[in-house]
């Protein structure tokens, strides 16, 4: 008789980093994000120049590839005679640091609105159904510029009225898998043997959440990303002298059509950062998933 074939059993750890290192989106986009945010953390050891050091003799130099570039300046110079690589290496630092600051608030108002509307519902969900609906009816970069213009512009002021503004993906996502679980066996065997609503939210709910959780917080990172790009943009996100990509476009805009670069290159970065984060997203999606796509 011959002989049976042996077969190989994944474990599941085994078969989550099959997935992880097999997908080839979530590695280019976690590669970006990677880098992104090592050129943050050592910005002052890899930045050539001062970001915030003018000089009148150096104004709009030219990047070293164009004629009369000069090496010290590999990236040119703005308007300011500020060196434009050192100002796109510290301006990392404040995507960054919106970004995730931004995105964290809007996790702690979505997620928590969505679990307490999916777990209890009756007037609660009624009552969180109608904030969410208030939400999505308003034009959400025209009364982020009002309450940034309001308040006064600062980096802390842009994290709070972005991530104010971005936590709806957060409740309806956390709301519709809140209301699943709470029907499942090992909810209802938890709140048989004593638990309270609170226990039951923070052993049984939440860690059922969170994959789905990291997968949208991947997602707002971009959108928080842009939402302040677009505020500085206009005048009233972040404020010179500070390093913005979305500033250092609308302080180039008035000279693009003869120095390209100057709202070129901070635009490169700003796409580069954008496409990271939606990447990892969708590759952590693919790999969370039950079917484990990988296309």
């Amino acid at each position: 008789p011959a002989d049976d074939e042996s077969q190989t059993v994944l474990t599941p750890g085994q078969i989550f980093r099959q997935r992880l290192f097999g997908h080839t989106g979530f590695l280019i986009g976690a590669g970006l994000i990677l880098v992104i945010v090592v050129i943050a953390i050592f910005a002052p050891l890899i930045a050539p120049h001062d970001p915030y050091a003018q000089s009148l003799s150096a104004r709009m130099l030219p990047p070293v590839w164009v004629e009369g570039g000069n090496w010290d300046y590999l990236l040119g110079t703005d308007q300011n005679g500020r060196d434009y690589l050192s100002r796109l290496i510290y301006g990392t630092r404040v995507s960054i640091t919106i970004g995730i600051g931004a995105a964290t608030v809007g996790l702690l108002i979505g997620v928590t609105l969505g679990v307490i509307a999916g777990y209890f519902g009756g007037w609660a969900d009624h009552a969180i159904s109608f904030l969410l609906t208030a939400q999505l009816a308003l034009p959400g970069l025209l009364l982020a510029m009002a309450l940034v213009f309001i308040i006064g512009p600062s980096i802390w002021v842009v994290i709070g009225i972005v991530g104010v503004l971005h936590w709806t993906y957060y409740l309806v996502v956390t709301r519709a898998a809140t209301q699943r679980i709470r029907s499942q066996d090992f909810v209802a065997a938890a709140a048989a043997s004593g638990a309270s609503p609170r226990q039951i939210i923070w052993h049984e709910i939440m860690p059922n959440l969170l994959s789905a959780i990291i997968v949208i917080f991947t997602f707002e990172l971009g959108i928080a990303i842009l939402a302040e790009s677009s505020l500085s943009f206009l005048g009233v996100g972040i404020q010179p002298p500070t390093p913005s990509w979305g500033l250092m476009i609308a302080e180039g805009k008035q000279a693009m059509f003869y120095r390209p670069w100057l709202v070129v290159l901070p635009g490169i970065c700003l796409f580069l950062l954008v496409i990271g984060a939606n990447l990892m997203g969708d590759g952590l999606r693919d790999i969370t998933s039950p079917e484990g796509r990988n296309e």
